[in-house]
């Protein structure tokens, strides 16, 4: 069973804003990155076709604190960990660090916590429980990693 995942990517000159720095929202693009990067490793899409029913997962909350920037080339590590699991929904927690410079940094903090869901007919959303296929592979992380 799966509670974490790595992403590694380098900062790009278009993700930076006028002073130079990682414009806030793209932090919200990388956590979407690492969680769908997750799901491949388990064998699944974000959009999970071949379950019965096709399940999909909306975001209904998400956060990042920030503490310091980060420039082009950076190279960030986004470090994502299952903090909370329910029947249906998932929470996220990132931990951003960058990797280049004297010593890795802690840059950020961010939160997401995503629903399952499916579609009737007319394309109307109704939560559902996590599929056993995807929730058997899904725990949460130890608490020390958390924290």
């Amino acid at each position: 069973m799966a509670f974490e995942f790595k992403a590694l990517r380098r900062v790009e000159f278009s993700e930076t804003d006028m002073a130079g720095i990682v414009h806030y929202s793209n932090f919200f693009k990388y956590m979407e990155t690492a969680e769908h990067a997750f799901f491949r490793s388990l064998g699944f899409s974000i959009i999970t076709r071949h379950t019965d029913p096709p399940v999909g997962w909306p975001r209904v909350h998400a956060s990042c604190d920030y503490r310091h920037p980060l420039h082009f080339e950076d190279e960030v590590e986004i470090h994502m960990l299952v903090c909370e699991k329910k029947a249906k929904a998932l929470s996220y927690l990132f931990k951003f660090r960058k990797l280049n410079g004297p010593h890795p940094m802690e840059v950020a903090c961010g939160k997401l916590t995503v629903v399952c869901v499916t579609r009737d007919a007319h394309g109307k959303m109704s939560s559902t429980t996590i599929p056993k296929a995807i929730a058997d592979q899904i725990e949460v992380a130890p608490a020390e990693l958390i924290s």
